[in-house]
């Protein structure tokens, strides 16, 4: 049984704002919790200048003492590879840094997505936007609005994206003015939340959010963002269970990462354990190809077949579908298994 760090429970019940501003910034200090010594990955750490770190004590409690490799620590802690430019990787992947109204990306006919907060509660180190110009699409009312209206005038959108950074960075009151302003545009009918704090900062599940979401006349879908099973823990599955009274779909999207869950039994288990917490396998991305991360990446011959391994380990609702995002384009790409 791997020796995890626990807490008192009563720290559980502490507001999710504390929880936040407690987060681990300093690798040194983040090793030393897990009990590692940081003398082999001291190179590395330099990174954080790159990329800050940023972890809250809620997911550093799930990471395994004492194990440089565990699944989650890897996904955060700053490594020498960062420093390493390679041919065909980008600092603006997806081509998302020269959008025309700051805090919007309208890349896809029927919705468009809002750049809502540029902070994170996580700093994942394979992250697409680590490089994104945030101070330039700062998550203000006023910028808020300006996407509104633009949004009001485009009457083939139906959906409206909260995403960032992360959108549940947004204090409770900030989302009730927003999500009510999104209500009173009579052509949006769904509005999706991708969020990675539920699962790093269960707490932010709070009564306040779920009855804003439960009272809007919207269709809420909350897509989570989790890679390895370990991530999700019984606080983390009494959140959702929380959050679907509030009529709120539940799906997921991962990344594939070398490292963290390039096996059949990975994914195989994070599926599961997705469906145990009430959630829907969505999308399974290989990584986009941003400077400094180019080390998780899985190709994707190896990503078909570990797709392929899947599809014979568990029940098919259960298999995310494998894809890509090509900066320019009007959809995400699919990558068939061609299987025989």
């Amino acid at each position: 049984m791997p020796h995890i760090i626990t807490r008192n429970a009563s720290t559980v019940e502490q507001n999710w704002l504390n929880d936040l501003a407690n987060a681990i910034s300093d690798p040194f200090l983040l090793l030393k919790t897990l009990e590692i010594d940081p003398t082999p990955w001291e190179s590395g750490l330099a990174a954080r200048k790159l990329f800050a770190l940023r972890v809250p004590m809620s997911f550093v409690e799930r990471m395994e003492v004492g194990n440089p490799y565990d699944p989650l620590l890897r996904q955060v802690l700053p490594l020498e590879e960062e420093f390493e430019v390679h041919s065909g990787y980008s600092l603006d992947p997806l081509e998302e840094q020269d959008n025309a109204i700051p805090g919007l990306l309208h890349k896809y006919k029927n919705r468009v997505l809002m750049i809502v907060k540029g902070g994170c509660a996580v700093n994942c180190r394979y992250c697409f936007r680590r490089h994104f110009p945030y101070e330039d699409n700062k998550g203000s009312k006023r910028h808020w609005q300006t996407a509104l209206d633009y949004i009001a005038t485009q009457p083939e959108v139906n959906e409206v994206i909260l995403s960032g950074g992360d959108p549940l960075m947004a204090k409770d009151h900030e989302l009730q003015w927003l999500i009510e302003k999104i209500d009173q545009i009579p052509h949006i009918k769904r509005l999706r939340i991708h969020s990675r704090l539920p699962v790093v900062l269960p707490a932010r599940i709070n009564e306040q959010l779920c009855m804003l979401l439960k009272q809007s006349r919207l269709q809420t879908v909350l897509v989570t963002h989790i890679n390895h099973a370990n991530e999700i823990n019984d606080e983390f599955r009494q959140a959702m269970t929380k959050i679907k009274q509030a009529n709120v779909t539940l799906l997921n999207q991962g990344v594939l990462l070398r490292g963290v869950n390039d096996s059949v039994g990975a994914l195989s288990q994070l599926s599961e354990a997705l469906f145990d917490a009430g959630i829907l396998p969505y999308y399974l991305h290989v990584l986009d190809k941003v400077q400094g991360a180019a080390h998780f990446m899985v190709d994707d011959e190896q990503a078909r077949k570990l797709i392929a391994g899947l599809l014979e380990n568990v029940s098919g609702y259960l298999v995310p579908r494998l894809t890509r995002e090509i900066g320019g384009r009007n959809s995400k790409t699919p990558l068939d298994l061609h299987l025989e």
